[in-house]
């Protein structure tokens, strides 16, 4: 994965680049998920949900920099850059260290963004005490389960979608040079989709000592389906494309599905996804719990 942490320039960059040549389209068959990607003690399925992932190197990177968290309530996509070693470094000890840190404990807003707060800082103190990995960093979607409620932490530009009741949303925004151009009007969605500097963050874990987080609280609905994923999987088809396989009714063929066709229309990034069937049906949500909602958002 290429990418770069922008600093100071976002602002001059997003008035220097102009709309993009359309992506390249190759074909390939879906290779096999990588399970060195994932925790080694990874037990992804909780009461109540049935879950399907799947990651894949792609067609033209060397190596898998993409780190798919899967334990009990906590799901996520960590998509590292840096350079090979860097890369690798940063979103499996993004996924470890989350996984250490949140494992056992109830689901909370506060918990899962200390957690993340508290990773940041022990990738950055490694990247600082060691020259080799100097630029490393990584983006993290993750998802923690709670009773009522899924909560969300975003870094970056991997994502979280909702499908619920046939109509698909994209839950989380990206920190991203293009994302900050669609926001100020500068391009379009279509546009921001090939344009040349799409894969520049300016949002990372692990690349500074404080970390800003977008969290977000959606309340659980049986018949949910969520879908977290990197940029190597929607940035190689259209919107439409994306919704349709998504919504396949049998989540493993689903996730097949989309795998092949980012595979198929070029395959130039590392590409992993979650899909998540929530099959619980939540209690009802009391006077507190609504204040509670309302609090947090």
């Amino acid at each position: 994965m290429r990418k770069f942490k922008l600093k100071g320039t976002v602002a001059q960059k997003l008035m220097e680049f102009e709309q993009a040549d359309a992506r390249e389209k190759g074909a390939r068959p879906a290779g096999e998920p990588a399970s060195e990607s994932v925790c080694p003690e990874a037990k992804p399925d909780c009461s109540g949900l049935k879950v399907s992932w799947r990651t894949d190197t792609g067609k033209i990177r060397k190596s898998n920099q993409d780190a798919v968290i899967l334990a009990d309530g906590l799901f996520g996509i960590a998509d590292g850059m840096g350079g090979h070693n860097g890369g690798e470094t940063a979103s499996r000890g993004l996924r470890d260290g989350l996984v250490r840190e949140l494992q056992g404990k109830p689901a909370s807003m506060q918990g899962l963004e200390e957690a993340v707060r508290k990773v940041n800082l022990e990738l950055w103190e490694q990247q600082e005490a060691d020259a080799s990995l100097t630029g490393m960093g990584t983006t993290l979607t993750a998802i923690w389960m709670a009773e009522r409620d899924m909560l969300i932490a975003q870094v970056g530009d991997s994502r979280a979608y909702l499908l619920r009741n046939g109509e698909m949303k994209q839950m989380t925004e990206d920190h991203s040079m293009v994302a900050d151009m669609v926001r100020r009007g500068i391009l379009t969605e279509d546009q921001a989709a090939c344009h040349p500097m799409r894969n520049y963050i300016t949002r990372a874990i692990g690349t500074e000592d404080t970390i800003e987080i977008d969290g977000y609280t959606v309340r659980r609905q049986q018949g949910d389906r969520w879908l977290i994923c990197s940029d190597g999987l929607y940035g190689q088809m259209p919107k439409t494309v994306l919704n349709t396989l998504s919504a396949i009714e049998d989540p493993e063929e689903a996730a097949d599905a989309l795998l092949n066709e980012a595979l198929t229309n070029g395959g130039r990034d590392n590409i992993s996804l979650i899909l998540i069937d929530d099959l619980n049906e939540t209690a009802p949500e009391t006077e507190a719990d609504e204040d509670r909602r309302e609090d947090a958002e």
